[in-house]
């Protein structure tokens, strides 16, 4: 295994993950320690769909879509070193355990994602993880987390 710190952009993002607008969640990958860990950045912009209903008078990002960044920056991470085919590939979660909620993210901030990976058994991948604004824990959970193929032979 390497100790090399890998970067990716969007472009490599993209071809990744399966998401799309308006829930992908990820802008770059700062950091990228395969197996063990990531670090990487959503831009939380006033223009995110959801702010319209969550809340009109004060803008909160939704604590359910933190999460989902943290999931999607721990499939980086998953599929950094597994062999995958991003439209034919579902990363799901399994669990959540543990999640805390400590500051609200608002428009203008940079949501740093931070996932180590602790073990994968059987199929089920489990990381723990945290997302920081100005070096302060906005949330974290230990997230547990699942690979599925979506070809109807694995249903």
């Amino acid at each position: 295994m390497s100790t090399e710190k890998i970067n990716l952009d969007i472009h490599k993002i993209l071809t990744l993950l399966p998401h799309r607008y308006p829930i992908l969640l990820v802008d770059r990958v700062l950091e990228l320690e395969p197996h063990k860990r990531i670090k990487a950045l959503k831009n939380v912009s006033i223009n995110e769909p959801y702010f319209m209903g969550h809340f009109p008078s004060r803008p909160v990002m939704p604590g359910v879509l933190i999460l989902e960044a943290l999931a999607q920056a721990a499939a980086l991470l998953t599929f950094s070193e597994e062999p995958h085919d991003p439209g034919n590939t579902l990363y799901l979660f399994v669990g959540i355990d543990n999640a805390r909620f400590k500051r609200v993210v608002e428009p203008g901030d940079q949501l740093i994602l931070n996932a180590t990976f602790e073990r994968h058994m059987r199929g089920i991948w489990k990381f723990r993880a945290c997302a920081e604004v100005d070096n302060v824990v906005a949330a974290s959970a230990d997230l547990i987390c699942t690979v599925r193929n979506t070809d109807a032979d694995a249903r």
